[in-house]
């Protein structure tokens, strides 16, 4: 008797005692969320106008972009590249970069003072703006993922529908429509693929040339010219660790068997990334002789150091480990170390670097901005968690009587 894996939906409940916990953090950040809304921005948060920008900004957009990056570099891994041992993790990569580019929109909407102008961007075009084109590439973006994630809803409900009462007149319908929906899907798929792969790499990189903007507002050890590449390789470096972390706690909270080899293999690419990433910040601190910067004890200085020695030098040392490979608990510690790296690269420039031309004030975020922001990091979890119960997200193995022959894997089936 052998396995084969097929993406299907979870057979588990929803609430757990963790995720009632999470549900209470939700409900925390709606509440104040509420209150953004009707009261003003300035009612829960700490921003002014020489702060402009906090933790909604720094956090769920900038790190946030940079943390739904497994969705793009997955998809390039495969589809692009035609690395087809890694199609069964494409999926999932998918519907978290999904959920989250969903939510980068939605940080956005948050820290607009007018969030009722916020679909200006459609038609009111800037083309000299780093910000529109940022702007614009992740709404497109957010578009190409929902069309990405397609085949989720078609595999889920096409020959199941079953409305009750008068709605069953529409069964045959919508089965018709969703059959119809699938082939076309599978046709122009590679196009979406493709765009996505492409607007990725635009934002990614913009985002960097957005902040070098701000000139000697930066603190020099973030502000460089080279910026737009290192948010660009800081995006690529953190999304195969976002998909591993992923998957890893996926498994455990589902109680499903972790996906090891695949994993495992993913992995092999961290450490590599990790230290192209590295040597060009390092390259860029010598060859503009920034590094006098670090003999200073600051805030910065100190920052820094955590940033590049617990965010990218200790998880690519890890990642280059055949023991750290193979070890459940070792591979999530440096995935989260790399998260944590590129979290701190975007926190760092975003609030730490940035210094008003005339403050009178640090920024410290409100209890009101932090609500907001773990309830979006909740609404995230319990979305996911959702997606995966109901819809066919996540492989799982169906144990059958196959002969004993080699196999590849097509179509998120293995063969």
């Amino acid at each position: 008797m052998e396995e084969y894996l097929k993406p299907q939906p979870v057979k588990k409940p929803f609430f757990t005692p963790t995720v009632i916990f999470i549900t209470i953090l939700l409900i925390n950040g709606l509440i104040w969320a509420f209150l953004r809304f009707v009261f003003g921005i300035g009612f829960v948060s700490n921003l002014d106008n020489q702060h402009p920008w906090g933790i909604w900004i720094g956090i769920d957009v900038a790190a946030g972009v940079a943390l739904a990056a497994g969705g793009f570099t997955t998809s390039a891994l495969v589809h692009i590249f035609h690395k087809e041992d890694f199609h069964l993790i494409v999926r999932p990569a998918n519907m978290t970069a999904m959920i989250g580019y969903t939510f980068v929109a939605l940080g956005v909407l948050m820290d607009l003072g007018r969030w009722y102008f916020g679909w200006h961007l459609a038609y009111m075009w800037n083309g000299t703006s780093v910000l529109f084109e940022v702007g614009i590439c992740v709404l497109t973006y957010v578009t190409t993922l929902y069309i990405e994630n397609i085949p989720l809803l078609t595999e889920r409900f096409i020959g199941l529908v079953n409305l009750p009462g008068l709605l069953g007149k529409l069964n045959r319908a919508i089965d018709k429509f969703l059959r119809i929906l699938d082939t076309v899907a599978g046709k122009i798929m590679f196009f979406f693929i493709i765009l996505g792969v492409v607007l990725s790499c635009l934002h990614q990189s913009s985002l960097g040339t957005l902040m070098m903007l701000a000139g000697p507002k930066i603190h020099p050890l973030w502000q460089t010219p080279i910026s737009p590449l290192l948010f660009f390789f800081s995006a690529i470096s953190v999304g195969f660790p976002m998909v591993i972390m992923e998957s890893l706690i996926a498994s455990k909270s589902f109680g499903l068997k972790p996906e090891m080899d695949i994993l495992s293999k993913l992995g092999r690419y961290v450490g590599p990334l990790l230290g192209i990433y590295l040597a060009f910040k390092i390259g860029d601190m010598a060859i503009r002789g920034t590094f006098v910067y670090l003999t200073e004890f600051s805030l910065e200085s100190v920052m820094w150091i955590i940033e590049v020695v617990f965010g990218v030098i200790l998880p690519m040392r890890m990642f280059l480990w055949d023991k750290v490979l193979h070890s459940r608990p070792l591979l999530l510690t440096a995935s989260f170390l790399a998260i944590f790296g590129v979290l701190m690269f975007r926190v760092n420039v975003f609030l730490i670097a940035y210094t008003p031309t005339y403050s009178f004030k640090s920024y410290l975020p409100s209890i009101g901005e932090i609500s907001i922001t773990l309830g979006f990091i909740s609404l995230e979890i319990l979305i996911y968690r959702l997606l995966a119960l109901n819809f066919p997200v996540i492989a799982q193995p169906i144990r059958s009587y196959l002969p004993k022959t080699k196999y590849t894997i097509r179509g998120g089936l293995i063969k």
